[in-house]
């Protein structure tokens, strides 16, 4: 998947134009304006995010969810340190991404902005928030927990980032490894409870799979073994072609589909 630096989608076509040619055909009239509706709500948002970032990836793959395709999105470098320019502190204080406006409204949280999009179009697209509220407390508990999950990971494959190098020791990468692996077994666990074919909270796609499986996905991008982890790797291979996922895909991912091997051993 390529995307340039700075991606504005079309424009809708013209309101009256789509009404007219499908005058005679009520349904496609229908599914037009529905269209339109999407794209000309899509052109009032505005992403700045970054590849391979989960938080990110949470939000675009919301986005795709509810049918919001025409949004404005920059892809910053972290790199290059372009989430502490200007362009990001002025909407995010933190220097953090994603950074995502709509119209007048800023959330930058990336929990957040999948929420506020649930909430703003719930019934645009896919529900992504169950009616029961039985199926609603295992997924909001499952979501929560993947803050753990996700800072969990980041301990093992970002150590070196994280930890500057005069303070870096083994034992303490060795800790988080085990940290990560009882993390690891738990969710191994929740899976193997709900059976096969299950999503992470139940039977249909919910928000803790939005924001689960970007953590998933990295586990196996950076060499997480399938044979040990067979439910995490069937949960991986149920979402990894789901469309908003396709969509969203990290692109330096589909340019290096290798990955890495830091979790091989783990």
């Amino acid at each position: 998947m390529t995307r340039s630096n700075v991606v504005k989608k079309r424009e809708p076509q013209c309101l009256h134009g789509e009404l007219l040619s499908s005058f005679h055909h009520p349904s496609t009239t229908s599914l037009s304006v529905v269209r339109i509706h999407s794209e000309t709500m899509a052109k009032a948002m505005t992403l700045l995010w970054g590849a391979g970032s989960p938080p990110c990836w949470r939000v675009m793959i919301t986005l795709e969810e509810k049918n919001l395709q025409g949004y404005n999105q920059k892809l910053l470098s972290f790199d290059k340190m372009e989430h502490k320019s200007k362009e990001v502190l002025d909407i995010n204080p933190r220097g953090q991404l994603p950074t995502f406006k709509h119209g007048n409204t800023i959330v930058n949280d990336s929990y957040a902005v999948c929420f506020y999009l649930e909430s703003k179009f719930k019934s645009q697209g896919n529900k992504l928030i169950p009616d029961s509220q039985e199926e609603q407390a295992l997924m909001y508990q499952r979501m929560f927990e993947g803050l753990t999950f996700y800072d969990k990971l980041n301990a093992v494959i970002y150590y070196d980032w994280f930890v500057p190098e005069g303070e870096r020791h083994e034992s303490a990468l060795n800790r988080n490894k085990e940290a990560l692996t009882t993390e690891l077994k738990l969710w191994e666990g929740y899976l193997q409870k709900l059976g096969s074919g299950s999503h992470v909270a139940g039977p249909s796609f919910t928000l803790a799979d939005v924001v689960i499986f970007p953590t998933v996905a990295y586990l196996f991008r950076f060499g997480l073994s399938a044979k040990r982890y067979p439910k995490l790797g069937e949960y991986h291979n149920l979402l990894k072609d789901r469309p908003s996922v396709k969509a969203s895909w990290p692109p330096h991912w589909l340019e290096n589909p290798e990955g890495q091997d830091t979790l091989k051993d783990i």
